[in-house]
């Protein structure tokens, strides 16, 4: 017996709203909320009292950060937070397999809900496509907010191909398959012209670093940009060449965005 509401129930659907998150997920000190998030998205997060979610605590953190900007529509304790599937985000939403109408529930009853990831732009190198399908789907109004993307401020900072770019996610943690993933994408990069962009587990940001600088050849442009709109970010961008001349050590704390061209 299926649990989702029936047609007359469907007269007044809600919205699905796509919010932002700060990018300081795991970082101290935490910037002000309004250095990154535009007050109308703020206003938005306030009010909307059911959300998708990676982490429900870490949710509960950043809505409070959002209560001392704009006060909730709801105490916190009383917020509907609902968590994506760890299985079907990590697993399923690229194919497709993730059936997510059930968690839109909610909003075919006429709430408007909010979809949220830990850092950034849920949907966009976070979980969250598969919410977004189900709600184009079910016939729900999606309506993406205002925010940081790591990935297009990181791009814009590199003085790369900005026309024509591709993310590629995660290289391979196994430094053979990291080598010759590093060797795809530059050779990729250098005969199209095609910006590729891609991120690691922050603690693994050093063994990146110096796998891009033993596989890339020298003349191979690389931009590293990390802690994006804290007050400690760093973006550059030189040849390889230029790199290797510079030891550089990346923290091993703070998220970054590499992306390499020509």
């Amino acid at each position: 017996m299926s649990n989702m509401p029936s047609p007359q129930d469907r007269a007044v659907p809600g919205r699905l709203y796509l919010v932002p998150a700060p990018l300081d997920f795991g970082c101290e000190p935490q910037a002000d909320l309004q250095d990154s998030l535009p007050l109308g998205t703020i206003q938005v997060a306030a009010r909307l009292t059911h959300w998708i979610c990676e982490n429900a605590k870490t949710t509960r953190a950043y809505l409070k950060r959002v209560g001392q900007q704009v006060p909730l529509l709801l105490p916190l304790q009383s917020l509907v937070l609902q968590e994506l599937p760890r299985d079907g985000h990590k697993k399923g939403e690229a194919t497709g397999q993730f059936d997510a109408r059930a968690l839109l529930a909610p909003a075919l009853m006429g709430q408007d809900m909010g979809l949220v990831s830990e850092a950034g732009m849920p949907a966009v190198a976070d979980p969250g496509a598969a919410v977004v399908r189900a709600a184009h789907d079910l016939g729900l109004v999606v309506v993406p907010l205002v925010g940081p993307v790591s990935l297009l401020l990181a791009l814009a900072a590199s003085g790369l191909n900005g026309q024509e770019f591709s993310f590629v996610g995660y290289l391979p943690q196994d430094p053979n398959e990291r080598t010759q993933r590093i060797g795809e994408i530059e050779s990729l990069a250098l005969k199209t012209g095609q910006t590729q962009i891609f991120i690691e587990t922050p603690y693994r940001n050093a063994a990146m670093m110096q796998a891009l600088l033993k596989t890339l050849q020298h003349n191979t442009r690389l931009s590293v940009c990390s802690g994006l709109t804290l007050a400690s970010a760093q973006c550059r961008s030189h040849t390889v060449k230029y790199w290797r001349t510079q030891n550089p050590v990346l923290d091993k704390n703070i998220p970054a965005v590499f992306a390499l061209g020509r």
